[in-house]
């Protein structure tokens, strides 16, 4: 059994936390980001797939359930620690080695653009030891490959349990590919990231 479910503090000294959802995702965003407290230190970037086309309003989704500020992130935009940001619609979101946001429309990733494994495989190499990346719901294997980066670079990987999943094709092949420091349902995971300002000080 991979490892799982006690629940406990994200790794101390994160600087950014990588988020990717697809089908079922936006209500998992939701209890996930209700969960971040406002002492939380860490960037915190979403690529959530949308239809393409769609405008998107996430973070005016979620304004009401986030301790945190939230908004879409622009091009050339450096990451800053306690906010959360939300890959445009039509754009890869990439993080460049400087710690800025790069945006790009090219070719989609398992059809989608924001590609999850766009978003990981760069911000691996910008942040390594100091990166948690998260694989929620989702009906395909992006993400799969930019985990298995993470977990190269020495970053944490977390995935949600595919059987408790609204979806688990995403997380499943997310486990097959790269594996995970800990599998969790959805409400383990919340209660692990409400500690994130405890496990920071440790």
């Amino acid at each position: 059994m991979l490892p799982g479910c006690d629940v406990a503090p994200p790794p101390a000294g994160l600087r950014l936390i990588a988020i990717g959802a697809s089908a079922g995702g936006v209500e998992a965003l939701g209890i996930v980001l209700r969960a971040l407290p406002a002492t939380c230190r860490a960037a915190v970037v979403v690529v959530l797939h949308l239809a393409p086309g769609r405008s998107s309003q996430l973070p005016q989704l979620y304004a009401e359930r986030c301790q945190l500020p939230l908004r879409e992130a622009q091009d050339k935009e450096p990451l800053q620690a306690g906010v959360v940001y939300f890959a445009p619609p039509d754009y890869h979101l990439q993080v460049e080695p400087d710690g800025c946001f790069s945006l790009s429309q090219e070719a989609p990733v398992y059809f989608s653009r924001p590609s999850i494994d766009v978003l990981l495989e760069t911000a691996a190499l910008a942040y390594r030891r100091t990166m948690l990346a998260i694989i929620l719901t989702g009906a395909s294997a992006d993400g799969a490959a930019g985990l298995a980066r993470v977990r190269q670079l020495g970053g944490s990987a977390w995935v949600q349990d595919p059987q408790r999943a609204s979806c688990g094709i995403m997380p499943a092949a997310a486990l097959k590919l790269a594996g995970a420091d800990r599998v969790l349902d959805l409400p383990q995971m919340a209660a692990s990231l409400a500690l994130l300002g405890d496990g920071e000080h440790k």
